[in-house]
């Protein structure tokens, strides 16, 4: 069965599902594998909470016409978030060892202790912790496969809202 061509309950539900079976994964390796997460780890996974949110939101509204549209945008543009902060990851990642940031305190704490823009500013400068790469698959760290599935779930999305009944 071809997945272009499911409903967009369909493929909304499928959104909603992968999201949580991303989500639950990040967990099985947070608390089974002990693959701590970094503060841009976190970022990710508030961003496919939010994606997963408006999947079911669409999923279980069902709109016709502008509706899906609207659905689609919405989160193809969180998708986008995601996408821009993965790719952050990734490039950390890829530094050179004489050019990773220095580790910085942790997501907590700097919520705690500084204002949001300043907190915000210091999770994307990024941390030794970020640039660390611990999880293989296929030759790519999990960062990169969550830049991947952004933007796989943002473009289906967006096909789902957009496409011509």
């Amino acid at each position: 069965m071809n997945p272009f061509t499911w409903p967009f309950r369909a493929q909304f539900a499928f959104g909603a599902l992968a999201c949580a079976a991303l989500l639950g994964y990040a967990i099985y390796s947070q608390y089974q594998l002990f693959l701590d997460p970094c503060p841009l780890c976190i970022f990710q996974r508030v961003v496919f909470i939010a994606m997963g949110i408006v999947f079911l939101l669409g999923f279980l509204h069902g709109p016709k016409g502008w509706g899906r549209k609207v659905y689609g945008t919405l989160v193809f543009f969180i998708g986008m978030v995601g996408v821009g902060i993965a790719g952050r990851h990734v490039w950390l990642q890829h530094l050179p060892p004489d050019q990773v940031p220095a580790c910085g305190p942790g997501l907590e704490y700097m919520l705690q202790a500084f204002p949001m823009q300043k907190a915000l500013s210091m999770v994307f400068t990024g941390s030794g912790e970020c640039a660390k790469a611990d999880w293989f698959f296929l030759g790519l760290s999990m960062p990169a496969w969550t830049l991947i599935w952004f933007a796989f779930l943002a473009l289906g999305a967006l096909w789902a809202g957009f496409r011509r009944r």
